[in-house]
């Protein structure tokens, strides 16, 4: 029998996709990397008995970075990224071990049947997967064909019954473009980004971002915003008077009318009008013209057109929109949510999605009514040859959805139902008037048909007054005619809705792309979102795009990025060369960046006016070990302290607090330590800043604290403070956190694990000695008489925090409450020190975790 290996692009995906493929008879169980599960079933395989292994992935398996010393900002010039840093595919998240999890479910199977989503992203997926596969499956006999790709748009019966009957191949080309993309934008945006976040944070303090980033879509998406914001700056309003004129048909009421000259800037001229009408008494009906007129149904949706929806209507972000999408999409509610086509193919089976929503009791009667009276065909949009709109493929409640999930599926859902409705179609009646020699007009609509509007009222005829009966040449006594003075007003700030249409006119970004460098401006504190969802751009932002618009205006312009986009869109339909491509883009913004380094006292001129010199902000803290004046510490990301003697500044961990650590000093470099903690919640630990920038021992990483230093002696250090390996992690040490007391705690210098231990008590001290059992180090505590929780009134106790049976109600694991979810105390992956490898001074074994960790642990932390 024949082994097929089926991979999807999510779990939840997976299971869907088995489900109905197996029609429920399946077998689960976990993978090894414990996120995906594998559904198995019997059946058949290009006409033969095969045993089915359904699983998936999450989202890319692999991710393009630099190799080794490149991905150090000191070490490497950013030039060098353009062409002399080589890159590797690593894995996008280490954690899952994702390749060695296809690995072990892909080896001996025959065949394999590629899930993954329709766009260029699943393209690249498949081979990423392939990739990892591939070389653990069966090897096919001579000619025989092993790898197949489903094309599916929908998770629906028939959708995905179709794919497997009329399985294809993965698209490499399409492939190739996401790789060119992949690497354009690394190597552009971290040459671009480092140099200009080391330049500028080198020389001012309240910058307030952690990252001075460029991306080639992300700075003209942030250029569009600034313009606009100029646009308002620049805007001198004008002053213009309207004339307007009522005239009273019935006794009661009085029609409004609009001038036809509609406005003018000179006042004398606007007053001679004024003149000339006030001395009739009455209007003259010198045309009355019906005609019917039709408002149409929207076009099937889009992407785009769903996002701008979302945030002008319902008040959801791109991002968070298209996060929700995809969910409604996973569990099989809505087809595929990126797609830039708005023309259903004809053999769509419309109405039997429109049979799906018969029983909502939102809009049951007009779907009951479209289904027995006959649909109407949707007009014909846009086939960019992708995956059909977005369109509802079950029935839903808000119940079943709630929140935010119903608000947009039923968006989608009454968008859908309009675009198989009638159009609207409405009655319009334009009576034109004379008052002397000038022309007046009113409009009046009146409903025929109200069509597609009844499921999308809010596109609906508005209700206007309604006009009287007349003929030409009736005459209306005149009620009044005044001059109104107004004033032209500046353009409001762009709305993410406007900002979207932008990007899609120019060509910035795809439709899966474009919520994501959206939020990146607003993450970068470029822009903050205002009422309405409006895009103010910030100081930074503005001086940013100035800046390039005085040093090479094409960093900003959507133009290039344009040009690029096609170039990628010619790679995926074969008709560029990948290599070729790449390097000629490369080597344009490789000209470019040195022309903006050479040129970059040009913004910084800008940035002298909106920002301070670091010497100029923060707040004396701790003193410098070379001239031993104090250090400013500056509190605005990224958080660092600033020695204005030396000119030097050293980076400090982030999201957390910072404080003097009793004026004590570093034995190596005279510099006072600091306290870094992330709340009474969470752990803190003591750091020098100039061994945290320089590590002073080679087993030592830039970004370590004093709980992870490996100096033999100091009091601070590993070496004297570690106390055992932790109990989640492979490479953490916990230690003691010697300003913790009276409610003291060890931390661990890699993860998040917090033990609580010995409430109240009045010393703690690691001690020398070391545990026999599980070699930690013991620890001595001294309780004050009255709180003592030891047996017997003792206020002293050695022992081990692991072993001894008289602490143990006195531990308690946690996890620290970060402030941030990606904060680690050390950065990078390292090895356990100090405690974790060689002896001690006195010659004591570091500690070694026992050999079933939990259960030797289950009685001591809860």
């Amino acid at each position: 029998m024949k082994t097929v290996l089926m991979v999807a692009e999510k779990p939840s995906l997976a299971q869907s996709i088995a489900k109905i493929l197996s029609r429920g008879n399946m077998s689960s169980r976990k993978g090894l990397n414990g996120a995906c599960s594998v559904h198995e079933y019997a059946g058949s395989f290009v006409g033969q008995s095969a045993h089915f292994k359904m699983t998936s992935v999450c989202g890319h398996v692999m991710t393009l970075d630099f190799i080794g010393k490149y991905n150090s900002w000191d070490k490497v010039d950013p030039a060098e990224l353009f062409s002399k840093a080589p890159t590797e595919k690593k894995e996008a998240n280490p954690k899952l071990t994702m390749v060695k999890f296809l690995q072990v479910e892909g080896r001996g199977c025959d065949y394999i049947v590629l899930w993954l989503d329709c766009d260029k992203e699943g393209e690249n997926i498949c081979f990423e997967v392939l990739d990892a596969v591939l070389p653990v499956m069966n090897k096919p006999r001579s000619t025989e064909r092993t790898v197949y790709r489903a094309k599916f748009s929908s998770i629906t019966d028939t959708d995905i019954c179709n794919a497997m009957n009329h399985l294809g191949e993965p698209n490499r080309n399409e492939a190739l473009s996401v790789d060119a993309r992949q690497e354009l934008d690394l190597r552009i945006g971290c040459a671009f980004t480092r140099f200009q976040t080391k330049y500028f944070q080198g020389k001012y303090g309240n910058l307030d971002s952690s990252l001075i980033s460029f991306g080639p879509c992300q700075t003209p998406t942030l250029g569009f915003c600034v313009e606009r914001h100029d646009k308002i700056q620049s805007f001198k309003p004008e002053t213009y008077w309207v004339l307007q004129a009522k005239v009273n048909p019935e006794k009661e009421n009085s029609l409004t009318l609009d001038w036809d000259r509609v406005r003018v800037f000179d006042r004398e001229v606007a007053q001679m009008f004024l003149n000339i009408t006030k001395m009739e008494k009455e209007a003259k009906v010198e045309s009355v013209s019906k005609k019917e007129k039709v408002k149409q149904r929207p076009l099937a949706l889009n992407t785009v057109e769903m996002l701008r929806v979302a945030s002008a209507a319902l008040g959801m972000g791109p991002q968070h929109a298209m996060q929700i999408a995809e969910r409604l999409y996973t569990q099989g509610y809505i087809s595929y949510p990126r797609t830039e086509t708005t023309h259903y193919p004809e053999n769509f089976d419309l109405k039997g999605c429109l049979r799906q929503q018969a029983n909502n009791p939102y809009w049951a009667e007009t779907v009951k009514a479209l289904l027995s009276e006959g649909i109407n065909r949707p007009r014909k949009g846009h086939d960019a040859g992708d995956h059909p709109p977005i369109t509802p493929m079950r029935a839903a409640t808000e119940a079943e959805l709630g929140g935010d999930g119903w608000r947009l599926y039923e968006y989608i859902t009454r968008h859908f139902i309009a675009t198989v409705s009638a159009d609207c179609k409405y009655l319009q009646t334009t009576i034109s008037f004379s008052i002397g020699p000038e022309r007046f007009t009113c409009i009046g609509k009146v409903v025929t048909s109200p069509g597609f509007t009844e499921i999308m009222p809010w596109h609906s005829i508005p209700l206007e007054e309604s006009l009287p009966h007349c003929e030409r040449g009736d005459v209306f006594p005149i009620g009044e005619i005044k001059l109104l003075e107004k004033q032209t007003s500046p353009p409001d700030y762009l709305t993410e809705a406007e900002l979207i249409t932008l990007m899609e006119k120019h060509g910035i970004g795809t439709d899966a792309s474009i919520p994501v460098h959206i939020n990146n401006i607003c993450q970068r504190n470029y822009v903050t979102v205002e009422s309405g969802r409006r895009l103010k751009p910030t100081n930074l932002g503005i001086v940013l795009v100035h800046g390039y618009y005085k040093i090479d205006a094409e960093l900003v312009l959507p133009t290039i990025r344009s040009a690029v986009e096609k170039q990628l869109n010619l790679i995926a339909l074969g008709k560029a060369n990948y290599h070729q491509v790449l390097e000629h883009t490369l080597d344009i913004f490789k000209r470019k960046f040195h022309y903006f380094v050479d040129s970059i006292a040009g913004m910084d001129e800008l940035m002298e006016v909106s920002f301070s010199p670091l010497a100029a902000t923060g707040k004396p803290l701790s003193r410098c070990g070379k001239c031993h004046r104090f250090m400013k510490y500056i509190q605005a990301k990224p958080s660092r302290l600033h020695c204005s003697h030396c000119d030097d500044t050293y980076s400090l961990p982030q999201n957390g607090t910072i404080k003097l650590y009793k004026e004590l000093r570093c034995p190596l470099d005279d510099f006072e330590l600091v306290l870094w903690s992330s709340g009474s919640r969470g752990k803190s630990y003591p750091l020098c800043p100039y061994c945290y920038n320089h590590p002073p021992f080679r087993d030592m990483k830039k970004g370590m604290g004093c709980n992870e230093c490996t100096h033999p002696t100091c009091q601070h250090s590993l070496s004297m403070l570690g106390i055992g390996q932790c109990v989640e992690c492979e490479n953490g040490v916990l230690v003691l956190d010697s300003t913790s007391g009276p409610k003291w705690k060890m931390a661990c210098n890699k993860c998040n694990v917090i033990v609580h231990f010995f409430e109240n008590a009045h010393k703690v001290r690691v001690s020398p000695e070391t545990c026999d059992s599980c070699e930690a180090a013991l620890v001595d505590v001294d309780f004050n008489k009255a709180k003592s929780p030891l047996p017997g009134d003792e206020t002293q106790h050695s022992g081990c925090v692991f072993c001894d049976p008289v602490f143990q109600d006195l531990v308690e694991l946690k996890h620290a409450a970060m402030r941030h979810p990606m904060h680690r105390g050390g950065q990078g992956k390292r090895q356990g020190r100090g405690r974790g490898k060689g002896r001690r001074p006195g010659g004591r074994p570091n500690p070694k975790k026992p050999k079933d960790k939990m259960a030797a642990l289950a009685a001591y932390f809860v």
